[in-house]
């Protein structure tokens, strides 16, 4: 049975870095009756993670010890099997030459999922993370908005969180004014965290070596093939089509008067089609599986954000159904990636987002 809810007590994941250290220590001078949980996402049989991806057997020692120095309870919690969903997801996605973004998936289901359903057992009103990100209430309205330290803002890969849960949500650093001021936050309270290196990968792909956690898994993505110009004909062959996104350049190995980037993958024929910058503009989106964050009508204006690192384009929406919806950008962008999410700013307000299906080319 669940218990009582006790809007002081707080379960805050910890990584074992800098920055979920930092909330939990804000969190405990704060005063709220916090505990905490390092979610391991797995299994040791998979193989060792390199030193700089998350959840390593280091990472959750880490946190451990963490917890000890701030005197909270402290338990793991197994996210294994949900993992491993993301995984073969993620892997099918490259098999469809699309390219994923599996950790806005695992922020849905694992690190805020499984994290509500303990928080629940422990009797624990909120569940915190180390984000750098906002949530705020207006007029009895809770919003997810963008942090304060915008060269850390994690509000993009944020978007798919359920409405619903906003208000049990707590992001400490969200109005922090930089890392140096988390880690200091760190170091204050005595953690040897403090100076640890931020996690840069994806934490199931080692090295950021795509190819070899592909090889064995979708070996069809890996598969010799077609480098084709815009009218079809054969320029070379390239290695796999699972090594290329939209937009890269890197890889392609063709001479060419001028810099060559792909612009389209198609499985079925294990070919990628290339062409020079220019080539890459589009002129919008379609998009699925949207989740909604705030009240919006049929149609309106904002800005749409399509990659991590960015600070979206202005635009506008069109709801074509309840989960999906249509961008026309004011101004064309470049290598609008199926796979990737496109995420919808009110200023810093993010009003929803969804699943990139198509680009619209520009030309």
């Amino acid at each position: 049975m669940t218990a009582a809810l006790n809007k002081n007590k707080v379960l805050v994941a910890l990584s074992g870095g800098v920055d979920s250290a930092a909330a939990a220590v804000l969190l405990s001078q704060a005063g709220m009756e916090v505990c905490a949980v390092f979610i391991c996402l797995q299994q040791q049989r998979e193989g060792r993670p390199s030193e700089r991806s998350c959840c390593s057997p280091q990472d959750a020692a880490d946190a451990a010890a963490v917890a000890a120095r701030l005197g909270i309870d402290f338990q793991t919690l197994d996210g294994s099997e949900e993992m491993s969903q993301i995984k073969d997801a993620f892997v099918r996605a490259y098999v469809e030459g699309r390219t994923p973004n599996p950790c806005i998936v695992c922020y849905r289901r694992i690190k805020f999922g499984k994290l509500f359903e303990l928080a629940d057992e422990l009797g624990a009103y909120y569940i915190a993370t180390g984000h750098y990100a906002d949530i705020r209430q207006a007029d009895g309205v809770w919003s997810l908005r963008r942090a304060k330290a915008a060269d850390k803002d994690q509000s993009y890969v944020l978007f798919d969180i359920p409405r619903s849960r906003l208000a049990r949500i707590r992001f400490p650093l969200g109005r922090v004014e930089s890392k140096h001021q988390t880690r200091a936050i760190v170091k204050d309270a005595g953690l040897v965290v403090h100076d640890k290196t931020d996690s840069q990968e994806i934490c199931f792909v080692p090295n950021n070596d795509y190819r070899q956690f592909l090889a064995g898994r979708a070996d069809r993505s890996l598969q010799p093939g077609p480098i084709l110009d815009q009218a079809g004909n054969v320029l070379g062959t390239h290695t796999g089509y699972g090594q290329f996104t939209i937009g890269q350049r890197r890889g392609i190995r063709i001479a060419a008067a001028e810099p060559l980037y792909v612009l389209g993958i198609d499985p079925e024929r294990c070919s990628i089609t290339v062409g020079p910058r220019e080539a890459l503009a589009c002129r919008g989106l379609m998009a699925a599986q949207a989740n909604w964050l705030a009240d919006v009508p049929g149609s309106f204006r904002c800005h749409i954000q399509i990659r991590y690192k960015n600070r979206g384009t202005p635009g506008t929406v069109c709801r074509i159904a309840p989960d999906r919806f249509e961008v026309l950008f004011e101004v064309p962008v470049d290598a609008v990636t199926p796979g990737q999410a496109a995420v919808l700013y009110d200023g810093d307000a993010v009003l929803g987002g969804g699943w990139i299906e198509r680009a619209y080319p520009a030309v």
